[in-house]
Order: C-alpha cells, then structure tokens, then sequence
C-alpha cells in the first residue's frame, strides 16, 4: 500500500484530472493536495488492472473498484547491475579503452537494466576514490602547465593525393582551471614538441610559472626522480621564455595527472 491512503473519491478525482483534463503528476497533487509520488502509485496500480480512460467503463462500480484496486501491488524496481570494478579499472588501463566503450558493452550485457554514462561514470568514481588515499593538490592560476601525448594516434588525410599519415595527439592543460590546448602534430620529435609549446603559448596569451611534461625522450634525456637532465633545445626554450621545467617523475603518473586525464 502507498504510504499515503486515499478515498475512493480521491481516487476517482485523480483518474478524471488524469485522463480527461490531462494535467501532470504533480499539477494533480496541487489540485488535491496530495503528494506527487501517491499519484504516480495509484496511477501506475490503476493501468496495472487495465484502467486508463475517463469515464470509467460501467463494470468498474465502487465495490469492484476498491476490491481489485486493493488487490493489487506495486511492483519494486530491481536492483540496477554495476560492472565488476577491478576488472573495469584493469581494462581502462589498456590502450584505446575508454570508459564509454565500456559502459556500451556494460549497456549490451544489461540492455534492459542499466546506468546511464554520466551515472556509471559517477559510481566508478566514488569506488575509486576509496581505493587509497592520496593527498589533494592546490594549483595556483597559471602557475603550472602540465603537458603530455595521448596514447592513440589519428590519421591525417591529403585531400588532395588522399595519402595518410600518422599525428600524436598534444595536449597541455592548466593546473588551476582545466583550461586546455589540443592540437595533432605529425611526430613526438623534438621540432614538434618545442613548436607544440610555442603555438599553445600563442592560444593562451601568455606562459605559466612551470611546465610539467611528462619523461619523452624530446623534454628529457635521462629521467631522474630528483634531477632529470633536460633537452637543451627544451631547456633553450624554456629560457627564452622565462619559464621553469620540472617534469613529472618516472612512475608517477599523478604528477601529470592533470594531461592524463584529457587524455
């Protein structure tokens, strides 16, 4: 039974509002005072026994309706499946898996009972943060500049010959707003990495303080936890523009989370 009873000249006065004045769930709770979430219930026990017109077909009497309408009981919602979040986080880790293709092959395996993306990628998120602990970072504004290469490549098309070529994928993302720089370069070699940087100067208007790459052989020659030797065409950069480069440390992939998660 709803939590909530009502008469049956309540219920009767919802089916009419209902199917003859066609007015809302909740513009019927106004009328009659009565929660929206009864008249869902009683309206959803009302077509359980076959009843969605106005007026009522004349076998539906007072007696015969307060019998089968009492009869009858709402259905409880089934539980709603999760994906088995280890195995889920494992296949994240390999390349080209993302979270939406696995909440659509979650969605074929569950096709009539399922989370939507946005839902599935909140609850994941909520286990994960349970996993370990890990001390929260503070970005000052412009500040710190993290940047990295996405694992896929794309194909550039010659419209011209139709001739294909691999790019990398650059992205470099501010540490304070998220405020992010994309662009598909044709290798990770030196003369793009560095021309990588200038044009995404130009996009924000400015340099930061520091610049977090990640260890490629193109920001650092020999990665170090303390002292990395930089690239000194990276470094000349750097020094043209004032800038500092501190890059990420090998096998810590949270210091340059902020690009690993464009990517």
């Amino acid at each position: 039974m709803p939590t909530e009873p009502i008469s049956m000249r309540q219920l009767k006065e919802i089916l009419r509002l209902k199917y003859q004045a066609n007015l809302s769930n909740r513009s019927i709770a106004k009328s009659l005072s009565i929660s929206p979430s009864t008249i869902s219930t009683y309206l959803t026990r009302a077509k359980m026994i076959g009843i969605e017109v106005w007026p009522l077909p004349e076998q539906w009497n007072d007696a015969k309706l307060s019998k089968h309408f009492l009869q009858t009981k709402h259905t409880p919602r089934t539980a709603i499946p999760l994906p088995n979040w280890p195995e889920f986080q494992l296949e994240l880790k390999r390349k080209g898996v993302t979270k939406k293709l696995l909440w659509q092959e979650y969605v074929e395996r569950n096709s009539d009972n399922h989370y939507s993306y946005p839902q599935l990628c909140r609850h994941y998120k909520t286990w994960a943060i349970k996993l370990q602990s890990s001390m929260r970072q503070n970005h000052i504004a412009g500040e710190k500049l993290f940047i990295d290469y996405c694992g896929p490549t794309v194909q550039l098309v010659n419209p011209d010959t139709g001739e294909c070529r691999g790019a990398q994928i650059f992205v470099a993302v501010m540490g304070a707003s998220n405020y992010s720089y994309a662009e598909a370069p044709l290798s990770q070699k030196l003369e793009d990495w560095v021309m990588s940087h200038v044009r995404c100067f130009e996009f924000l208007g400015g340099v930061p303080d520091l610049l977090i790459p990640d260890n490629l052989k193109s920001a650092t020659t020999r990665a170090c936890k303390y002292d990395p030797d930089l690239n000194p065409t990276y470094q000349q950069m750097a020094s043209h523009y004032n800038v500092t480069i501190l890059p990420a440390r090998p096998l810590k992939p949270k210091d340059n989370a902020k690009a690993k998660m464009v990517c």
